[in-house]
């Protein structure tokens, strides 16, 4: 009985013990469990951490944390390389390449120096493959999470807990900037994918053809720059010499664009933080008339007005300083604008210039620079020069007249003018002869440059469905970027103008027509109205620009680089 009783209170004190020390047990576990559910609940599910974890890896990586690494690199860096120029295949069809939007500006750009129109170009603005991976996260919850990974993540393992998060974590919000940028770049996704997509419809026009390096990538950059792309005219500065220029005489392309882009709605932003482009509205043409001095030959008070504005909208403004001027675009058809740039080392090296004498030999950049027509209107109008008659009515195999300056065309005259009927080459025209009458006579119109490279003649030429054969050196065709002139044109060498009839003779008639009706096709992208109407020159001149300005990326640390 009694080793009974013992048994029993044996029993008895090791269920207490027991259920003593499950007490104690609970009592420590229960608030670590609160504790942690507390954490779970309030650390946001979007943390950088999260982010992180659910990044694509990298197929060079070999652990997670140097994929996450590689992707906080790729998002700090302030600009990715947008493409290398991809060699196309020597043939007449569109060029196999990564995107091809764009034709040569580098090599096909000096076209002047080579006389084979079947020379193959490498699209110098190839698109790139992919989208970083960090935009593209970022974008797909952009309403929801307004955060970039801007570090290495530091996390450590409580003993105590089931999972592990972050001690630090490094949220930055984006920038207007930045969302600029995400949208620039998904413009390059889409202009990218373009290429082996289906053919866009389009209410007014859809670019097919062989003029186009690609012309559905062309059609796809066209759409998105009248989508997004916004530029911000700066207010500063006083006509004539800003804000004005001439639209009525050899440069008014140079007068029109300003004017336009001054009552422009559709694509000028009054808000300098919605802007990919900044426009320097200040007209070199003026500045010749009203701050040089007649033949002083003294360019100084050209370059010191361009300083003093740039200093100007540079110390009012974040923006010039910036991006060292990369986002920046000037424009001048006047013989002098790129010595209007030269006043300013930023400006010719980083900014966009929009220029009518796109001369390689005088530090134009087709890759950065924009190349754009000489249109001659001395009444400000189109009336009376668009035109002409079909190619079986035009007997003239060859027409030019002009003036003899510069190098080239005392050669062109020297040997043809008044030496054969095929090729009707006039210092000056016979009394009684109507110049545009002659240019829709003539099956191609020659276009030699002057003292300068560009030539109105070429535009000309197109108003009147006549091909143009360029003539010149170092000089780059207007929208080179989307255009392959040897579809439509013919390209003699200096040198080759002794053959000028036994080039244009070997050409055959069915090859002519197809060229004739490019012509009359492209020439809709030369056309001025006012106002503007899509995919005329206006239109054109911004997508060159819209071109440009995808090619480089921007931050608001002062960092930019060309791709």
């Amino acid at each position: 009985m009694g080793d009974g009783n013992k048994n029993c209170f044996a029993c008895c004190f090791t269920t207490t013990a027991t259920s003593s020390s499950s007490t104690r047990l609970l009592f420590f576990a229960v608030p670590l469990i609160l504790v942690s559910v507390i954490v779970f609940v309030l650390v946001p599910r979007t943390s950088t951490w999260v982010l992180i974890s659910s990044l694509p890896s990298s197929s060079s990586s070999s652990s997670s944390s140097s994929s996450a690494a590689a992707a906080t690199a790729a998002n700090s860096s302030t600009v990715e390389n947008f493409g290398a120029a991809v060699h196309a295949k020597q043939s007449e069809e569109v060029l196999e390449t990564t995107v091809d939007v764009h034709g040569s500006l580098q090599e096909a750009a000096v076209l002047s120096d080579e006389a084979d129109l079947n020379r193959s170009a490498s699209p110098p603005l190839a698109v790139e493959l992919a989208v970083t991976e960090i935009h593209e996260l970022n974008e797909t919850k952009e309403d929801s999470l307004n955060t970039s990974i801007t570090g290495t993540l530091n996390a450590t393992v409580s003993l105590n807990e089931s999972f592990a998060l972050p001690l630090k974590q490094s949220r930055q919000v984006r920038t207007r900037l930045d969302k600029l940028e995400a949208g620039l770049q998904r413009a390059r996704s889409a202009i990218k994918q373009a290429r082996n997509g289906s053919q866009l419809r389009d209410p007014d026009y859809v670019p097919i053809g062989p003029m186009y390096w690609d012309s559905k990538a062309f059609h796809r950059s066209y759409l998105e720059m009248e989508k997004q792309f916004k530029v911000f005219v700066y207010k500063e500065g006083e006509p004539p010499v800003f804000h004005d220029g001439p639209c009525k005489s050899i440069y008014s392309m140079e007068g029109n664009f300003i004017y336009q882009m001054d009552v422009d709605r559709n694509f000028q932003t009054k808000d300098p933080e919605k802007a990919h482009a900044f426009f320097l509205p200040f007209s070199v043409a003026k500045m010749v008339q009203f701050v040089y001095l007649r033949d002083s030959r003294d360019f100084s008070p050209i370059r010191r007005t361009v300083i003093d504005y740039v200093d100007l909208v540079a110390q009012k403004y974040p923006y010039w300083n910036r991006s060292f001027g990369a986002d920046h675009f000037m424009l001048a058809c006047h013989d002098w604008g790129p010595e209007a740039s030269f006043s300013l080392p930023a400006l010719q090296k980083n900014s966009i210039r929009a220029l009518c004498n796109a001369n390689t030999s005088e530090k134009f950049n087709p890759v950065k620079d924009v190349s754009i027509p000489e249109i001659n209107l001395q009444t400000g109008k189109l009336t009376g020069l668009i035109g002409g008659p079909s190619p079986s009515r035009r007997p003239i195999l060859a027409f030019f007249a002009g003036g003899v300056h510069g190098p080239i065309r005392p050669v062109l005259l020297e040997h043809w003018e008044g030496k054969d009927e095929d090729i009707k080459v006039h210092k000056y025209l016979p009394k009684g002869v109507n110049y545009y009458d002659m240019m829709r006579k003539s099956k191609y119109c020659i276009c030699p440059s002057g003292y300068e490279v560009a030539s109105p003649r070429i535009v000309e030429a197109l108003y009147n469905g006549c091909v143009p054969v360029l003539i010149s050196k170092s000089y780059v065709p207007p929208f080179s970027d989307v255009l392959r002139w040897k579809s439509f044109s013919v390209v003699v060498s200096v040198d080759d103008i002794p053959k000028l009839k036994e080039i244009l003779t070997k050409i055959s008639t069915s090859q002519y027509i197809r060229m004739q009706r490019r012509v009359l096709q492209v020439r809709r992208h030369f056309e001025f109205n006012s106002p503007p109407k899509r995919f005329d020159v206006f239109h054109m001149i911004l997508h060159s620009i819209w071109l440009r300005r995808l090619n480089v990326r921007i931050s608001d640390d002062h960092g930019v680089m060309a791709n």
